[in-house]
């Protein structure tokens, strides 16, 4: 496949880059969020069981996490712009099946094949703006890509809300075609003038290491069943088979890996402290997020006995937050550097679980509001500062396989936060016993970000420019 059409200049190339990164993101963060309100109308629809219904996430869920970071090294060896056009035409298509489905199962099938474009579409977004980008400028891009985010978060319900009552279930699902094929047809017929790779010349292209994302594959395939379904089923034979494969799995993905002459996760980003101090943070942040969100959600409708609109009003702070302090952390990271804005960012994160733990039928809703105001601060700040030290500090020949790590800790994190939240609700159904392990989840992650780097450097002095594919 080629990329061929109209050429264009590395300036307009860039807003072109983080217009698509932009679309791309939000198309995903919408599609989950309206999903969850459409899920009872298309179960009562297609005559579905609950369990059929929660397969509908669970699918795509374990599709997209077990490939997002052999999707990151085809876009590196492929070239992230074929990855992005696939990825982003190919969700599309599937969301357009999903609105013409018969029946539930055809749902499923095409949710999981939403998850495989998902996952060629996700780390591409990020190895664009990396490739795209010089090092020193990478955080505003984000910055606008988080907030584009969480507005999404912020709009999903609203919106899902308004067309599953005046179209039905399958008008969510058409809400993402026209975009997707729009963004995804801009990304084949635009070229970028060809530059030369920060990397030495004459060097041979890298292998796919195809036994490495198997066993990384199966290992997060596991993992991820294994949270979902944890809480419903306890520590029945499929779930300890499925952990002790999970385990095993890893540890030859590990022993491969130090020693196959192409591993999936080049040496370079497998041996920095910085990218794992930051997949770290990523993954404590959003499990305390989302599952402090999860248990929140309960409190205010079955304790304050909020609707379903009300209680997505009381929320609101969350995500309007996200859009406001992610292009201020961009501006916060460049003065005083990705540890100490990372570090407070997390503070902020777990002194608003704290809040929320103490909320009880007593309190107003000034005492919630505070609560996922400083959720929203403390993650909006964190989503942008981390994933800046995780693409910097990523070789740009790299950046796709850093992008599906950031992605895959984005992924798992939200299901271990809900899995935990579930569990603890179930054994401990009070509010503080079920956020104050969050909340030390979050402290977990302040810990870790005292080791990020003091200043945003990146190891290679070498500037990113517009790539074309290889």
């Amino acid at each position: 496949m080629t990329l061929t059409g109209e050429q264009v200049t590395p300036r307009r190339h860039q807003r072109l880059v983080l217009i698509g990164s932009i679309t791309g993101a939000v198309i995903v963060a919408l599609d989950g969020t309206v999903l969850t309100v459409a899920q009872p109308t298309l179960q009562r629809t297609l005559h579905a069981t609950f369990a059929q219904v929660q397969w509908t996430s669970t699918g795509y869920l374990i599709a997209v996490a077990s490939l997002l970071v052999f999707a990151g090294r085809l876009g590196d060896r492929y070239g992230h712009q074929r990855m992005f056009a696939l990825g982003i035409l190919g969700f599309g298509a599937a969301s357009a099946g999903i609105g013409l489905a018969p029946g539930v199962g055809w749902v499923i099938a095409l949710r999981i094949a939403q998850g495989v474009f998902g996952a060629l579409l996700q780390p591409a977004t990020l190895g664009m703006l990396r490739a795209a980008y010089p090092p020193d400028r990478l955080g505003m891009p984000l910055a606008l890509r988080t907030s584009a985010i969480g507005l999404a978060a912020a709009a999903g319900p609203l919106l899902g809300g308004a067309l599953v009552t005046q179209l039905g279930w399958r008008a969510v699902f058409f809400l993402n075609v026209p975009p997707a094929l729009l963004i995804g047809a801009l990304a084949l017929a635009v070229r970028v003038p060809p530059a030369p790779l920060p990397t030495p010349l004459g060097r041979p292209p890298t292998g796919l290491d195809l036994p490495g994302a198997g066993l990384l594959g199966i290992t997060l395939v596991c993992l991820v069943h294994t949270l979902v379904t944890l809480p419903t089923h306890g520590w029945a034979t499929t779930t300890t088979v499925a952990v002790l494969t999970a385990v095993v799995a890893f540890a030859a993905f590990v022993r491969h890996e130090r020693r196959t002459a192409s591993p999936l996760v080049p040496p370079r980003v497998a041996a920095s402290k910085a990218v794992a101090a930051s997949l770290a943070v990523l993954l404590a942040a959003s499990a305390a997020l989302f599952g402090t969100l999860f248990v929140s959600s309960y409190y205010l409708q079955n304790v304050r006995h909020l609707d379903p609109f009300r209680c997505g009003l009381q929320v609101l702070p969350l995500p309007l937050l996200m859009v406001l302090s992610a292009p201020a952390s961009a501006v916060l990271q460049r003065r005083y550097g990705p540890r100490r804005t990372t570090t407070v960012a997390m503070i902020l994160l777990t002194l608003g679980t704290l809040t929320l733990s103490q909320l009880d039928v007593k309190s107003n809703p000034l005492e919630a509001g505070t609560g996922f105001l400083l959720l929203g601060a403390g993650f909006g700040t964190v989503m942008v500062t981390a994933t800046a030290v995780i693409v910097r500090h990523a070789p740009v020949d790299n950046a796709g396989v850093a992008g599906g790590l950031q992605q895959t800790a984005m992924n798992v994190g939200p299901v271990l936060g809900v899995a935990t939240a579930t569990m603890l609700l179930t054994y401990t159904p009070t509010l503080r016993s079920a956020l104050l392990p969050l909340a030390a989840s979050a402290a977990l992650g302040a810990l870790c970000a005292t080791t990020l780097p003091t200043r945003s450097r990146t190891p290679s002095a070498t500037p990113a420019t517009p790539t074309t594919t290889r």
